[in-house]
């Protein structure tokens, strides 16, 4: 899962990124409305946290300006506002979920989670193809009695192919969603992480694979 942060303040944000990193979050921190507005217009996050006050431009106007645009991302705001118009405000603007400051870092995971199930989990907990099944809650990839856990990345990679089962996903894509379009990674990443996941397929015995079509991407098909 990919989020965008938006919060002025570095400390905060830093302490933020590391807390959402470890949740297994793949975060792009700016600093200024401004620039929120730009990165949520890129359309690859599966929810975004931004403050109300910054620089540049407030996060209320940058909600407004993003929905305008068609933008439909999830969006909590963090605020040291708490009043019940404060509020209602953030919300009319398009804003999915509140959280005045300060906060505890487990409610803020938790209502992300929530943000990002609403999204991009219609099927609920478990994916499943052919004769494999992905737990979103443990990372385990389960085939038959054979389970083994996926690293982050792994997880990301084997969920976007299991919501698009018989599509072509393009390395571009992958490199978007999963190390972000600002990464320092080489394209060549994305192979190297799907031989990871391949190698994991193959040790619990699964029924599909991933199959790589020339120049254009990789795609999940059942082979029994």
């Amino acid at each position: 899962m990919r989020l965008l942060l938006a919060e002025d303040e570095r400390e905060l944000s830093n302490a933020l990124v590391a807390v959402l990193k470890h949740a297994n979050f793949t975060v792009d921190a700016v600093y200024d409305g401004a620039d929120a507005l730009e990165y949520l217009r890129t359309g690859v996050y599966d929810a975004a946290i931004l403050d109300i006050m910054m620089p540049k431009m407030d996060g209320v106007s940058a909600l407004k300006q993003a929905r305008a645009e068609g933008v439909d991302t999830p969006v909590l705001f963090l605020t040291a506002k708490s009043e019940i118009d404060d509020r209602v405000t953030g919300l009319d603007a398009g804003a999915n979920d509140y959280l005045t400051k300060p906060f505890a870092m487990k409610e803020l995971l938790a209502r992300v989670r929530v943000l990002t199930r609403a999204r991009s989990q219609p099927q609920g907990n478990v994916l499943s193809f052919g004769n494999i099944s992905l737990d979103r809650l443990t990372y385990e990839l389960k085939c038959g009695e054979k389970a083994v856990r996926l690293a982050n990345k792994e997880f990301q990679m084997l969920e976007m192919l299991l919501q698009n089962p018989g599509q072509v996903i393009s390395a571009d894509t992958f490199m978007d969603k999963i190390w972000g379009w600002d990464s320092e990674s080489e394209l060549n990443v994305v192979w190297v992480y799907v031989s990871y996941v391949r190698k994991k397929l193959a040790n619990v015995g699964a029924g599909v694979r991933i199959t790589a079509v020339r120049n254009v991407g990789y795609t999940l098909e059942k082979t029994v």
